[in-house]
């Protein structure tokens, strides 16, 4: 059943030096249903969730919440969760090594007896009844580390809901699913479902629109700092939701160069840039594969099948105990990723935060940073060409940036990865090796970073794709190999690829490969 909004917020603004990230934004939330809240990397998003989590200030607007009117530049983070206001992040803050018990009570004090001893008995009665209320299948004794990746969401989700004490919160769920295999994603739902049932609020932020169609009631759409639309989703098409997203930007345009994207079609009369013979590394065994020019290929599997790990063998960051790597015709053996940049291999990793970007360094910086050499002539060090050049950089690859010269950590997920992306790519490579290029990025961001890797492929490079939506794989490459248990156990060529097909091989079990 669908109450009224538990959370209505007004005027809600926020600048930040030369960003206006939010512009009077309004918003209600109603408890018993799933809110959706979309929009591309940089429209204000993720100020918002802050801002409603306390842990930002607003400029200006307030919130009516739980019976109370509250300022927006009086919320802080305790406050915020006194009036039931709760954030499940997409690293989703769990401790591997910790049981479930422990984690569901993380933040709050555990059960003690007089003398400091935790009361285990009590605590994981406690776990019992959160396990219960969400329909979790793990037990309180049970290590995070051992549970599947979606599991771990639900005991986030769990641990959110505490502290109630009978009355319904929010809870707002940031990207949940960026990280789940899509085979996963349906035990997250099965829990966000049972919290609106209870009468809770919950706001789902996502970049996945399949996702959104199919869990929530209603999606607000923002674009540059505002609200531009709010639906109903009973009956809208995803297009519709990608068409109020990028508003005037060329819908038909950007689709086609997503999912068609100039694939290869000659690739048998290319040259071979990489060639990957008998390859045994970390979990990878006998692994043969061969990219010619010009070539995108995907790589998909479960985690744990070796996909991050083939991609980090090829980079020199991961030892091969044997087996064969041949770069342009020529034996290679990286000891580390900087000999493999020397040869023109290079890397966007999975973990932009702690492994892609330099938070600290503006962006500019950041997207010059493999070519710092360059600029420096005669002991002076050319900053006004840095400018210059990483400029034409930022207008290539759509970067959405007040300048050159902030902090690269004030930009969105999606516009930080497309500033990795022309980092690399401005070294024209031979080999680009990514992994989940485009994970917690809007489909706009999606759009040109594909671009980007096809218009490095036309001029020769080729592509090696590791990513969980198998939908997107699918689309944007030329074929597709499927690793289960460091083997490649099946090929797929794009005229047979969809996810459906995709998923059935990665579920296959036995040691013969199979060709499609």
């Amino acid at each position: 059943m669908v109450d009224e909004a538990l959370l209505s917020v007004r005027g809600i603004s926020k600048m930040y030096p030369g960003t206006l990230a939010l512009d009077g934004v309004d918003l209600d939330i109603r408890g018993g249903e799933i809110h959706a809240l979309v929009g591309g990397n940089g429209c204000g998003k993720s100020t918002l969730i802050k801002i409603l989590s306390g842990v930002v200030e607003a400029d200006a607007g307030e919130m009516h919440i739980a019976g109370h009117t509250v300022e927006a530049a009086r919320i802080h983070p305790r406050r915020a969760y006194d009036l039931g206001i709760r954030v499940v992040h997409q690293d989703l803050a769990v401790f591997p090594d910790l049981s479930v018990a422990e984690n569901l009570r993380l933040g709050t004090d555990y059960p003690a007896t007089g003398f400091g001893q935790v009361r285990w008995h009590e605590l994981r009665r406690g776990a019992r009844d959160a396990i219960q209320k969400l329909d979790i299948a793990a037990r309180p004794h049970d290590l995070i580390r051992d549970l599947p990746v979606a599991v771990r969401a639900q005991i986030a989700a769990a641990r959110a809901m505490r502290g109630m004490d009978g009355r319904n919160g929010i809870i707002i769920l940031d990207e949940p699913t960026a990280s789940l295999p899509r085979h996963e994603v349906h035990v997250l739902f099965r829990a966000v479902r049972r919290m609106a049932s209870e009468g809770h609020a919950v706001l789902f932020v996502s970049h996945r629109l399949d996702e959104v169609l199919e869990l929530t009631q209603r999606v607000t759409v923002m674009r540059d700092g505002r609200v531009v639309s709010e639906h109903s989703t009973a009956s809208l098409t995803e297009q519709d939701l990608i068409g109020s997203i990028l508003g005037e930007r060329s819908i038909p345009e950007r689709a086609e160069r997503v999912v068609v994207g100039g694939r290869s079609t000659e690739r048998d009369l290319r040259p071979p840039v990489l060639k990957i013979s008998d390859l045994n590394a970390g979990p990878l065994r006998h692994v043969n594969l061969e990219l010619r020019a010009g070539e995108v290929v995907g790589v998909a599997g479960l985690l744990g099948s070796g996909r991050t790990e083939l991609l980090r063998a090829l980079y020199g960051d991961l030892r091969k105990s044997s087996g064969r790597v041949e770069l342009n015709g020529r034996r290679v053996a990286f000891r580390d990723p900087g000999q493999a940049i020397a040869a023109g291999v290079i890397m966007v990793p999975e973990d932009r935060v702690n492994a892609g970007i330099f938070p600290d360094l503006t962006v500019d910086e950041n997207m010059s940073i493999s070519v710092l050499r360059k600029y420096w002539r005669g002991g002076w060090f050319r900053r006004a060409a840095i400018q210059r050049d990483a400029g034409v950089l930022r207008k290539r690859f759509r970067v959405k940036t007040p300048s050159g010269d902030v902090a690269i950590r004030s930009l969105s997920g999606g516009n930080q990865q497309k500033v990795v992306m022309g980092r690399w790519l401005r070294l024209d490579p031979a080999l680009l090796l990514l992994d989940e290029p485009t994970q917690g990025v809007d489909v706009g961001a999606r759009a040109d970073i594909y671009a980007a890797v096809r218009e490095a492929t036309h001029g020769g490079s080729a592509a090696l794709i590791v990513t969980s939506d198998l939908e997107e794989l699918a689309q944007v490459v030329d074929r597709a190999v499927v690793l289960h248990e460091g083997r490649i156990v099946a090929e797929v060529p794009a005229s047979e690829l969809s996810a459906q097909g995709l998923n059935e091989l990665i579920y296959q079990r036995g040691e013969e490969s199979h060709v499609v």
